[in-house]
C-alpha cells in the first residue's frame, strides 16, 4: 500500500518551497492597435521569506532598518516603564 497526498497538501507545499527558496518572474509585454506599439510593459518579481530575500542581498537595508527601528521602540518601552509611576497612571511620560 502506497501513501496518498492530499489536495490541500499541494498548495502547503508550493508555498513551502517559494518561501525557502523563492521564486523570480519576469515578464515583457507590449500592446499594439493595428501594429503600432501603444504601451510596454517590463515586469520583474521576486517572491521569497525574508530570510531567502536577505541571503541574496534583496530587503538587506529595509530589514536591518526595522530590526533597528524595534529594537529602539523595545528600548525606548523599557526606558518609560522603569521610570515608576506618574502623576497620571493612564499617561505614560515622553522621554
Amino acid at each position: 500500500m502506497e501513501p496518498k497526498r492530499a489536495d490541500d497538501d499541494v498548495i502547503v507545499d508550493l508555498l513551502d518551497v517559494i518561501l525557502r527558496d523563492g521564486a523570480v518572474i519576469e515578464a515583457d509585454a507590449i500592446i499594439s492597435v493595428a501594429d503600432i506599439p501603444l504601451v510596454g510593459l517590463k515586469l520583474r518579481a521576486a517572491l521569497a521569506g525574508m530570510a531567502t530575500m536577505t541571503e541574496y542581498g534583496i530587503f538587506e537595508e529595509w530589514d536591518r532598518q526595522q530590526r533597528q527601528r524595534a529594537l529602539a521602540g523595545d528600548e525606548l518601552t523599557d526606558a518609560r516603564f522603569s521610570e515608576g509611576p506618574t502623576d497620571d497612571p493612564g499617561q505614560l511620560e515622553d522621554g
